[in-house]
């Protein structure tokens, strides 16, 4: 076989075989395949495509090309979720506990973020002590024990992924549906989940800008799922502004903690209730989303999804205590007001520059290599469809340089729109893949 002829094959738009994606997939992984041809071969599917079955036979192939989690020690049906990312998105860390309360297991591999804000294992960094290297019997015996555990990816982990998406990235060749969605089941079917939930954002803070591309990724992720054995659920929802109200690590800990505690944004918390409430229906604890929104819902009413997250969190060395007294959690030395410069309804809320803004404070990384402020950040005050007249506060800004802080008041105002009148035609759900 020769990476010509797959090169070739695909360029006059002809159907790969599952041995053809197999031998490319190992080969390059091993360094076999140098990179020029390779980025032949994704520019080619990018113009191209892919199909149903070579778009899975593709995930399979990456998933299998490193470690795989053996979860069959774990008791139970075992649901991941995935969100395709955003501007303050913390469902992670409200979901685990509710579902985990219900006696679902929920074993996550996580990653560090790149962009906007730090990603899951970076937020739960903001618990002292907190850490997510454990070995793999460590890793089982936790989820069976406390049925929640976050632990970080293994370098290991879809080695292909990684390989492939770096060189997408400099490739122009990242936006292409069968190469995004086979990048993302690859690494869910590794962390060996039993059913897959997928958070689908879609709007100017998402990688999907608009509900017929998210769609369009959300029933080819689902597609793959079901073809590998694995029952999948895709949510699209909305990124057109940020979720909730916090945006940086210490500050969406907070959120997460406060929604549990019943007193958290009524956004994130309707989210996490959507999501939830599938992950619930697929570990088969209840026979539709409406009963397993009422367990979820109980969950909180209770307190005990907030006594699952204490017990998470002290299990992986973090200190619990901060959980009931938030002001323990990494604090910034300023805090700014942005100040609205009219009346008016807010029409629109710039999510992917708001979030910019944040890793500019610190929040987020540009490189693997840069060190997150996990106390820094922006906190929204207003959002779409409210009401303000001139000087109300719109939002805080959480700095540790005082001159930085201020320097973004101007480009956070500038990204809030405020007319005269509003409309609000963009739902939290836009729907739902099974």
């Amino acid at each position: 076989m020769r990476m010509y002829d797959l090169i070739l094959k695909k360029r006059n738009g002809e159907e790969l075989t599952s041995e053809e994606i197999n031998y490319f997939i190992e080969n390059y992984t091993n360094s076999n395949i140098p990179d020029y041809q390779a980025s032949a071969l994704l520019m080619a599917i990018y113009f191209q495509k892919m199909n149903k079955r070579e778009t899975a036979d593709l995930t399979m192939a990456m998933a299998h090309s490193g470690d795989v989690l053996d979860l069959s020690a774990i008791d139970g049906i075992k649901v991941d979720k995935h969100s395709t990312g955003g501007v303050g998105d913390t469902t992670t860390l409200i979901l685990g506990p509710m579902v985990a309360a219900l006696g679902i297991p929920v074993a996550k591999m996580s990653g560090r973020g790149l962009g906007h804000t730090g990603g899951t294992i970076d937020k739960l960094e903001a618990f002292k002590g907190f850490s997510v290297e454990m070995s793999e019997e460590d890793f089982i015996e936790n989820v069976n024990k406390i049925k929640l555990v976050v632990g970080g990816q293994t370098g290991n982990l879809a080695p292909a992924d990684k390989k492939i998406y770096a060189l997408r990235d400099v490739t122009a060749t990242v936006d292409n549906i069968s190469l995004i969605a086979s990048s993302i089941m690859s690494k869910k079917i590794a962390s060996g989940a039993d059913c897959i939930v997928l958070d689908v954002k879609v709007g100017e803070g998402a990688f999907m800008k608009n509900k017929e591309s998210a769609f369009e990724l959300a029933e080819e992720m689902v597609a793959i799922g079901k073809s590998v054995g694995r029952n999948t659920v895709a949510v699209i929802s909305d990124m057109d502004q940020p979720l909730g109200l916090a945006i940086g690590n210490a500050l969406e800990v907070k959120e997460a903690i406060d929604t549990l505690k019943g007193e958290g944004p009524e956004d994130l918390y309707e989210l996490c209730l959507t999501l939830g409430s599938h992950m619930v229906v697929l570990a088969g604890k209840a026979k539709d989303d409406k009963e397993a929104r009422d367990m979820l819902i109980e969950t909180v009413k209770s307190g005990r999804a907030l006594e699952k997250l204490k017990e998470f969190v002290k299990a992986q060395g973090g200190d619990e205590s901060s959980i009931d007294d938030t002001e323990k959690l990494s604090k910034a030395e300023f805090i700014i007001p942005v100040k609205a410069d009219k009346d008016g309804f807010i029409r629109k809320i710039h999510a992917e520059k708001i979030g910019i803004i944040a890793a500019e404070l610190g929040a987020g990384r540009a490189t693997k290599e840069d060190i997150i402020d996990l106390s820094v950040g922006i906190v929204l005050a207003k959002k779409r469809g409210e009401q303000v007249n001139k000087g109300d506060v719109l939002a805080y800004v959480h700095a540790n340089d005082k001159e930085k802080g201020e320097k973004v008041v101007g480009g956070i105002l500038n990204n809030y729109e405020i007319a005269s009148e509003f409309s609000n035609d963009i739902p939290l759900v836009y729907g739902i893949v099974r």
